[in-house]
């Protein structure tokens, strides 16, 4: 008995100290919603096990994501910025482009609410409302998904950002919440991270709900005649993973104190 479990320790011993080929590597530029959520870190050592891959993850905004995959510095791009995702087919960056998740915004701010948006009719409207109370609001300014969206809400209003008290400050989500709690601050947040950070934070969501405030992500696969020195293969093999069975249960499992963060959507 004692010789089987020295024979099962070497063994062990001996997977553990085998090197990983830059073929078994998978490099992904993702956003830093899903880093910051947790949820790469619950989902991706199931996918490395049961298919061999090791994932290097840099989280960043979803539009220095897609500037990495341009530069060829990345395998495959997680993101979660529809115009930019579209722009970046267009160009024949990219091809393959699966949806296969979806959380959704919310606008976040100090529990008393100044700016009293709670009960108004949009986004939009939250927007005019903070820019003419010339209240605190925490952009994240970092060219991600985030920010494109609250750009394209802003631009939808029919009010300028450029009031006294909007700061851009090139944070990721996480920070960024951190930095509007600290300010008493507004703000637009994805609903994964704001749940993530909720026991850190005394913001609370002023303003959710409607089609127009969906948050939906796409992995992308890259152009191999453009890039063929990459990881295609496994790109390929983590893509399908992740709107197969396997993948689209483990993030509807997922959730952070009780809350479901994201839900799987994926459809061919």
């Amino acid at each position: 008995m004692a010789l089987t479990k020295v024979l099962a320790l070497v063994w062990l011993g001996c997977l553990l100290a085998t090197p990983v080929t830059a073929q078994q590597i998978i490099k992904m530029a993702t956003t830093t919603s899903t880093e910051n959520s947790g949820l790469l870190s619950y989902i991706l050592p199931i996918f490395e096990q049961q298919s061999g891959y090791k994932v290097h993850v840099i989280a960043t905004g979803s539009g220095n994501a897609l500037r990495l995959a341009r530069a060829g510095d990345v395998d495959v791009v997680m993101t979660h910025a529809p115009e930019a995702e579209k722009k970046f087919l267009a160009q024949g960056y990219g091809i393959s482009a699966r949806r296969f998740m979806e959380n959704d915004f919310i606008i976040v701010g100090p529990v008393d609410d100044p700016a009293g948006i709670a009960n108004v009719a949009s986004p939009e409207q939250a927007f005019q409302w903070i820019a003419k109370q010339n209240a605190l609001f925490i952009s994240r300014g970092d060219d991600s998904g985030t920010e494109q969206k609250e750009l394209q809400i802003w631009q939808r209003s029919g009010v300028s950002n450029q009031f006294e008290n909007y700061k851009a400050v090139g944070q990721g989500m996480g920070k960024t919440l951190m930095m509007a709690d600290s300010m008493q601050a507004y703000a637009l947040s994805d609903r994964g991270t704001f749940i993530t950070y909720r026991d850190k934070l005394s913001l609370s969501i002023i303003y959710q709900g409607g089609i127009s405030l969906a948050n939906p992500y796409q992995i992308i696969l890259l152009n191999q005649q453009k890039y063929p020195e990459l990881n295609h293969q496994g790109a390929k093999r983590l893509s399908d993973w992740l709107i197969g069975e396997a993948g689209q249960q483990l993030i509807n499992n997922y959730t952070v104190k009780g809350q479901q963060l994201f839900k799987a959507n994926y459809s061919e």
